[in-house]
């Protein structure tokens, strides 16, 4: 499987985006034809940012209106002589865009003027970033944690805070942080693209590299490179190192079957591990530390669901890097019944529902049952 990943420690915008691209081996003409289709002039020059050489998508807009609704923007996507999935995935991030911009406004989407963001410029950025990853042939679309950068932007609504309200509420539920200069680096372009396509945000994936290529953004700043990295390469089968957050809880008042209920609610609503701990709290008494290991996206969701089913009136959230190697799952049959097992690289395991299950049908003790699909496993690999 072919990966892309955006390394967005500078921010992204969609300018950004094909520039990153391009220098990471997307037909510059192909993608140039593209926006020409849109009526509007673009091209593609070597550049550097802080020393780090990159490219730079320039885009010559005609002049006119630069406030699109969205089924006219909709419309000129259709027309353009691009590929099936160029157009299809271009549609859904305006369709995502306009979304956002919708309920910043509180406004039907339909009602929606784009403004920076509608302008010809802006629609060659992100059709010419979805025709640059079907060029690709990108299955997968990752992103990093995303450094939205400091201080005010100007817009046509006044003096706004980065991240801009359409920005935030793009990211919602992704990984972000602010670092660097007072500027605005990541724009709602940039923003409804990853937040549209990619597949993941955290951690670069494994994967074995083949190119990498560097978008230059407008400004050439003084403590960092002002550029998006992409990363293009295919997947391995290392282990996998992804962006979790830890949720935690010091609890010291609760009913112990509210916690047992609380940690089934935690895992059916998505969280990828939840624990419970012993501690001695403050005046020494006795207590609790509920750990809940949860995607970024979920955080907030997972977040609330522990106000709502414990006592807590505090939780300490962070992020931490997860590792997990490649699995694949295996049907054994064995004297009690058919068992999946989990395998990896490095060992193998039953599932332990499947072995539950079979111990309670058939009455059977469970570690015989475990033992009963460990020699199962082993007899197929022989």
């Amino acid at each position: 499987m072919k990966i892309c990943y955006l390394d967005a420690f500078s921010g992204i915008s969609g300018d950004m985006t094909v520039g990153a691209l391009i220098d990471a081996g997307a037909p510059a003409d192909r993608v140039i034809a593209a926006i020409a289709a849109l009526g509007v002039h673009a091209a593609v020059e070597k550049t550097s940012r802080a020393g780090v050489a990159a490219s730079k998508f320039r885009v010559e807009a005609p002049s006119g209106a630069s406030h699109r609704h969205l089924h006219q923007i909709l419309e000129m996507i259709e027309r353009a002589g691009i590929g099936d999935r160029a157009r299809r995935d271009a549609s859904a991030v305006f369709r995502m865009l306009g979304a956002a911009e919708a309920r910043v406004h509180g406004i039907h989407v339909e009602k929606v003027h784009f403004h920076e963001v509608g302008a010809a410029d802006s629609i060659a950025d992100i059709v010419g970033a979805c025709v640059a990853l079907e060029a690709l042939e990108i299955d997968e679309l990752r992103c990093s944690a995303i450094n939205v950068g400091t201080g005010v932007v100007k817009t046509e609504h006044g003096l706004l805070p980065v991240p801009a309200p359409a920005t935030a509420k793009l990211l919602e539920g992704k990984p972000v942080y602010s670092r660097g200069p007072e500027v605005e680096l990541t724009t709602p372009t940039g923003a409804a693209i990853v937040a549209a396509l990619a597949q993941g945000f955290g951690a670069m994936p494994a994967m074995r590299i083949s190119s990498i290529g560097y978008g230059a953004g407008d400004r050439d700043l003084k403590d960092q490179p002002n550029v998006l990295r992409a990363i293009v390469g295919e997947s391995t089968r290392a282990p996998e190192a992804t962006l979790v957050s830890v949720i935690e809880a010091n609890i010291d008042d609760a009913n112990p079957q509210i916690l047992g209920y609380a940690i089934d609610r935690l895992m059916s609503a998505g969280a990828l591990d939840v624990s419970l701990s012993p501690l001695v709290m403050k005046k020494n008494r006795p207590g609790s530390l509920l750990r809940v290991v949860a995607r970024p996206e979920d955080q907030e969701r997972l977040a609330r669901l522990v106000f709502a089913e414990t006592s807590t009136l505090g939780l300490r959230i962070h992020s931490a890097e997860r590792r997990v190697e490649e699995r694949s799952v295996v049907e054994v049959a064995t004297e009690f019944g058919k068992i999946r097992v989990k395998v990896s690289e490095n060992g193998f395991a039953p599932e332990y529902d499947d072995c539950r299950a079979v111990a309670e049908r058939t009455g059977t003790p469970l570690a015989r049952v475990i033992e009963a699909a460990n020699r199962a496993y082993l007899k197929l690999t022989r």
